[in-house]
């Protein structure tokens, strides 16, 4: 390496200033020999010279379109190299990651939507899915009610990713449930029975739908399904008095897990 005098060239901390580069980075790509200062100073200091600054102006602007370092040393060091081919193929593998992150603004903004709207469909989906009974501002009321809670979030989270079919396959599942809680009922099916314990557990099932459902989280609703009028109405619409059977065997079914559905809470 050349000796210089302190008057020659630029230190490291110039290029770094001049260039936008870290220190670090000039270091790194002197000790891998990517890019050495040509000088040094009488005292030891290593000075970069016009053409080493070209060098590493042509390296800063590889790296801003995303080349390795190994590539761009081919590009720099092989006369031979076929440099259009190379920003070719990296201008591909661009295009392919703005289509990636395109894809994942859209899901980003779906996201944001679930979590502020609760439901990802349009009035008319929604009396389509759900039926006449169905009120759309039902969503917002929850949200209102539970947006600073996990399971909205889980819920959200999953509403997101689901279009009109995931919803309607989801009411099918619960308007099976809602047809089989009233038919055990009539049958005279008794809780803490099999087929009750086995109906619990479908609810707890199809209820992950939303999001997950502990036993004592399923003790909490079935006290709202017995005493809040809207949900009352939905169960003994179907047979009367399924809203307090429908209680009692969630009650039943906790007990048998050692749960005290007078004490359980919501978690």
């Amino acid at each position: 390496m050349p000796d210089a005098t302190d008057a020659d060239g630029l230190t490291v901390g110039q290029v770094s200033t001049r260039l936008g580069v870290t220190v670090r980075a000039l270091h790194h790509w002197d000790e891998i020999g990517l890019a050495r200062p040509s000088l040094r100073t009488v005292v030891g200091y290593r000075l970069y010279t016009a053409g080493d600054l070209e060098r590493l102006h042509r390296i800063v602007v590889y790296r801003e379109l995303g080349l390795g370092l190994d590539r761009i040393r081919a590009i720099l060091d092989d006369s031979a190299a076929d440099v259009p081919g190379a920003l070719r193929a990296q201008r591909i593998q661009i295009a392919e990651r703005i289509d990636r992150l395109q894809q994942l603004g859209a899901g980003l903004d779906r996201m944001i939507d679930a979590h502020e709207r609760g439901l990802l469909l349009t009035v008319e989906q929604q009396a389509a899915i759900f039926g006449p009974q169905w009120q759309p501002d039902w969503p917002a009321q929850a949200r209102q009610r539970y947006g600073d809670t996990t399971q909205w979030q889980q819920y959200a989270e999953r509403a997101a990713s689901r279009g009109p079919e995931e919803w309607q396959a989801i009411a099918d599942a619960m308007a099976d449930l809602d047809r089989a809680l009233g038919d055990a009922m009539e049958a005279g099916v008794t809780p803490g029975s099999p087929e009750a314990n086995q109906l619990v557990e479908r609810h707890r099932e199809v209820f992950a739908s939303y999001f997950p459902l502990t036993r004592r989280m399923q003790v909490c609703l079935g006290r709202r399904y017995e005493a809040e009028p809207g949900f009352a109405a939905h169960y003994d619409g179907i047979r009367a008095g399924l809203a307090t059977w429908f209680r009692r065997i969630i009650d039943a079914s906790a007990r048998a897990h050692n749960i005290d559905p007078d004490t359980a809470t919501w978690e």
